[in-house]
């Protein structure tokens, strides 16, 4: 027995005992080879959201088709100012959110939310000009709109052309 468990022997019975363990749990164990990409549903925060404030919310009117929200939530800004974020897996599986608030100053919100005060460009969307800003180390894109009550930003990994999609769908909700 001694033969078995020392020397060379014992360090391949040892290689194969551990071998057939990783094989055997690699076999036995739950392989999912699906992408899944947790849906959340997002009207009741943007309900919730609308009755704290004292201005009209903007929301997408409908889901984009291939898209899917994962994230959302009311946060604290700076002085006391609601913030809303909705976030989504795009079409492409990039990162793209939507953020608005009443955030004084506006221009200081829209470049926290871009991580850049640097305006590259505008794209209209809908007719609308909205500000573009990237910031190249992070391959962050944004989109900034600037309303007299609230600021709405785009902002995330996707193409402009995906933000601009989230852009068009946006639509003022009635106050209450």
């Amino acid at each position: 027995m001694r033969r078995f468990t020392e020397g060379f022997y014992g360090y391949a019975v040892a290689l194969f005992v551990c071998l057939a363990g990783a094989g055997l749990f690699l076999l036995i164990a739950p392989q999912g080879r699906e992408e899944h990409i947790p849906r959340r549903d997002y009207s009741i925060t943007v309900a919730n959201f609308g009755h704290s404030v004292p201005y009209a919310v903007w929301a997408p009117r409908q889901d984009l088709q291939d898209w899917v929200p994962n994230s959302n939530r009311v946060a604290k800004g700076e002085n006391g100012a609601q913030v809303l974020y909705l976030g989504f897996a795009t079409a492409k599986r990039e990162h793209a959110m939507f953020v608005q608030s009443n955030e004084q100053p506006a221009a200081g919100f829209a470049s926290r939310m871009a991580n850049s005060d640097k305006v590259v460009g505008t794209q209209q969307v809908g007719g609308v000009a909205w500000e573009q800003r990237y910031r190249e180390d992070k391959k962050q894109r944004t989109l900034v709109r600037f309303l007299p009550d609230v600021t709405l930003v785009i902002t995330g990994t996707a193409d402009w052309p995906e933000l601009a999609q989230l852009a068009s769908l946006l639509q003022q909700r009635p106050k209450g």
